[in-house]
């Protein structure tokens, strides 16, 4: 996966490398011999990035990703060639009752690392995660990335901006940028609860009813995080060969569409845990009801593709949880993979 060339002895950046994606991806960046830096506002010790051990084979920065004299700081002392800025507020829910901080720091978080790249010469490649939620709410579906960023609630626009911004810097300033737009990331290492697969998932392994916040009928692109990973290697790797890229977006999806409860079914079937009947709140607000990614470009133009489908990622994320939760309280969750 990836070139292993072009990675070796490579000075990367990676904001966000606690998060779910960051952490596989500093992962795999150290595999193929990158020399890693992460910039950490916050310490997990829970997050695949201090489980898998990958913490030790990196450098830290501490800091936030707003700072920008800080940003600036860690390119130029570390050489940085590459950035993959990954640093969000992600949580749809907390962006609603919160959407200041969420604004600050998808938004300002954003045109700090571009600027802070902008003021780096040694930086050759940024790229730049949006998500399919930068579209908003579209009659035409699959969206294909000349769509309409027109988000509307808060996560939304903060999206919609990031995204903006990034394009603005590669048009004004020929900054090598690059956008991902992803459906919603899932794999070992998400501690977000609230989010409907780790959530899932934790109800399967503890015997309780999973939770729906929505009707269940809420269409999305559910897209395995080591396909993520991949993903961006692959488009880091064809920036660097192809200036001209600069300042594209990427869809990158499995492009299969799946509802929340159908979701939630094939959680508990390959979790061993079919008994288990969804509890339907019906509760969700600000959410778009229908969102999925038409991946047409990252297939023709990177010649990318994703290795896992649905069941198959569920097949290696399941496992990771019941490890966790085995280890975290052994009287609670019993491993069932073991």
């Amino acid at each position: 996966m990836g070139d292993q060339n072009f990675w070796h002895e490579r000075q990367v950046l990676v904001t966000g490398c606690t998060g779910l994606l960051g952490s596989w991806l500093s992962r795999a960046l150290v595999e193929r011999g990158a020399r890693v830096v992460g910039l950490i506002r916050d310490w997990v010790p829970e997050s695949e990035l201090f489980r898998s051990g990958t913490i030790n084979r990196i450098v830290i920065a501490r800091g936030d990703v707003t700072d920008q004299a800080e940003l600036e700081r860690v390119l130029g002392e570390y050489e940085i060639e590459t950035v993959f800025h990954l640093a969000a507020q992600t949580i749809v829910g907390i962006a609603n009752r919160n959407p200041v901080s969420t604004f600050d720091a998808n938004i300002r978080g954003t045109w700090s690392v571009l600027e802070a790249c902008r003021r780096s010469p040694a930086v050759g490649q940024v790229l730049v995660a949006s998500s399919d939620k930068a579209y908003g709410t579209h009659d035409k579906l699959p969206y294909s990335e000349d769509a309409p960023l027109q988000g509307r609630h808060p996560y939304d626009v903060s999206k919609s901006c990031s995204d903006l911004l990034a394009q603005s810097f590669a048009a004004t300033y020929g900054l090598p940028v690059c956008v991902t737009r992803c459906g919603n990331l899932y794999g070992g290492g998400d501690l977000n609860w609230s989010r409907i697969v780790p959530g899932t998932i934790r109800s399967a392994l503890k015997g309780e009813r999973p939770i729906i916040r929505s009707d269940g009928s809420f269409v999305r692109d559910y897209f395995y995080v080591e396909d993520g990973a991949h993903a961006y290697l692959t488009l880091a790797e064809k920036l660097a060969a192809r200036k001209e890229l600069a300042g594209e977006a990427f869809n990158f999806s499995n492009e299969i569409q799946v509802t929340v409860l159908e979701l939630v079914r094939e959680i508990l079937r390959v979790a061993g845990r079919p008994d288990l009947e969804p509890e339907v709140l019906g509760e969700a607000r600000n959410e778009i009801k229908h969102q999925y990614l038409d991946a047409t470009k990252a297939r023709k133009v990177l010649g990318w593709g994703p290795q896992f489908d649905l069941a198959e990622g569920l097949a290696r994320a399941i496992p990771w949880y019941s490890e966790f939760f085995t280890r975290a309280d052994g009287s609670n969750a019993k491993s069932i993979f073991s």
